[in-house]
């Protein structure tokens, strides 16, 4: 059932992104990482809305968006860890994974990047008319980008297959969004471009998985782009190190009453779909999926110094 893959992909993406935070405490893997602990319905509410022939672009938080568009969780883990078997043989790291062959173009360092390279996907699929949607994932502090807007205007000129999909966790880094917007309501943006603005529960998966469904059909009807605010809270720091003083544990406390994960499995056993001791089970193969992948990954060589210059492209 939907509800059921759902959860084991939000708890694989929960697992994994844990395991990530804790890796770093204990030095086994260097530099910095970015996690998306309590926003994983919107992950998989986008991915399992799109189509296999579609695109999916992230920002530097795009762990979850990777797991839920299909990665195997030890070649992504690899990247974080240096390794060859990882999708970018180990020189991706955190925020340049990428894997074209599934639909997922990856993400770089430069905030809102993603957005004007989501869209000429989607050009390129208006173009050569392949029947694919682009959905462009950024965060709420990526929307005061200039990029932001100029790409949105001639997305809508052109009326692309283009989705783009605020994950509006409170927080852009530590400047709040009563801080940082004038309207705190991004999806109001959509007007001054005459397409479809909508804000959603990001917490709950079928909310995510049926308006991204929607749109995107009517995207793919040549009905162009649509802009998705999804509601959601960063329950970890912003990276690794992240003190956060900018906002109160209580507020914090009040943010893990709404986690998603948790959300879900309360939906299972009120819907009956999966018992307490079926949540367990799979609690307990996630977390042997995860052990797994740490252990490949420490094994794994370690990414070639010869091959780095491989796969460049310099103008």
């Amino acid at each position: 059932m939907l509800l059921k893959a759902a959860y084991n992909q939000m708890l694989l993406i929960r697992y994994f992104e844990e395991s990530i935070e804790r890796l770093f405490l204990e030095g086994r893997v260097m530099g910095t990482a970015h996690t998306c602990i309590g926003q994983e319905a919107v992950s998989v509410g986008v991915a399992t809305a799109l189509q296999p022939q579609d695109a999916m672009t992230t920002t530097h938080r795009g762990h979850g968006h990777f797991l839920a568009r299909g990665a195997e969780p030890a070649k992504a883990m690899a990247e974080l860890f240096g390794k060859s078997i990882g999708y970018s043989k180990g020189r991706g790291g955190s925020q340049m994974m990428m894997a074209p062959e599934m639909g997922f173009y990856g993400s770089n360092g430069i905030t809102g990047g993603s957005i004007p390279f989501a869209t000429g996907i989607a050009l390129d699929a208006s173009i050569r008319k392949t029947d694919r949607v682009s959905a462009c994932m950024f965060g709420d502090g990526a929307s005061n980008q200039g990029v932001f807007h100029e790409t949105l205007n001639m997305a809508a000129l052109w009326k692309l297959p283009v989705l783009y999909i605020v994950e509006n966790n409170g927080y852009a880094m530590s400047t709040s969004t009563d801080q940082g917007l004038a309207n705190p309501c991004i999806a109001d943006r959509a007007k001054a471009y005459n397409i479809p603005g909508v804000t959603i529960n990001g917490n709950d998966f079928e909310e995510v998985y049926n308006c991204v469904q929607q749109y995107a059909e009517a995207a793919r009807q040549g009905e162009g782009p649509a802009l998705i605010e999804c509601m959601t809270y960063r329950l970890s720091g912003h990276s690794r190190g992240d003190p956060r003083v900018y906002r109160t544990r209580e507020e914090e406390q009040e943010a893990w009453k709404r986690d998603p994960v948790k959300t879900m499995e309360k939906q299972l056993l009120e819907r009956k779909v999966l018992t307490a001791a079926q949540i367990e089970e799979v609690q307990q193969k996630t977390t042997a999926i995860i052990d797994k992948a740490i252990i490949t990954c420490e094994n794994a060589p370690p990414a070639s110094a010869a091959e780095f210059q491989n796969s460049l492209f310099a103008e």
